[in-house]
């Protein structure tokens, strides 16, 4: 069963094992560089907020949402969980707090976009470049009851 409570600093490790392990499974296009540069970000930025943690009944993380504003910044699990509907259960979390929800997600990660709109976004745009700058095309979500 998954239960949600947000995290706490005993969780980053965890955290950044999931996050490591499901850029590992899903993000083949980030270069190497590109990669470590965002973990060393993260690892500064996570202690700082409160994630959203779908945990087992045992308490361990199988993923993690960060909401700020309506807009999902992040959304990870554990690849040994995938498909087994916690990112969706994460969603509708999120979808009820904040019905008109967006995110964005890389171009290149076909599987995350098609979740996505299974999950009932539609696109909305596009940016040649992520957040940071870097060249990697983001597609603008948003979650269609709201429009």
């Amino acid at each position: 069963m998954i239960h949600f409570r947000l995290s706490t600093k005993d969780d980053l490790p965890r955290i950044m094992d999931i996050w490591r392990r499901a850029v590992d499974a899903t993000h083949d296009f980030l270069a190497p560089d590109d990669r470590d540069a965002i973990q060393a970000e993260l690892v500064t930025f996570f202690p700082q907020i409160s994630l959203l943690l779908a945990v087992d009944d045992n308490d361990t993380p199988l993923g993690f949402m960060f909401l700020h504003d309506g807009h999902m910044e992040a959304l990870f699990i554990d690849p040994d969980q995938h498909g087994k509907g916690i990112g969706k259960a994460l969603i509708q979390r999120a979808v009820a707090e904040h019905p008109a929800l967006t995110t964005d997600v890389n171009e290149q990660n076909h599987k995350a976009l098609g979740f996505y709109e299974h999950q009932g976004f539609e696109r909305t745009g596009r940016s040649t470049h992520d957040g940071q700058g870097r060249p990697y095309p983001l597609i603008h979500l948003r979650y269609k009851a709201a429009v």
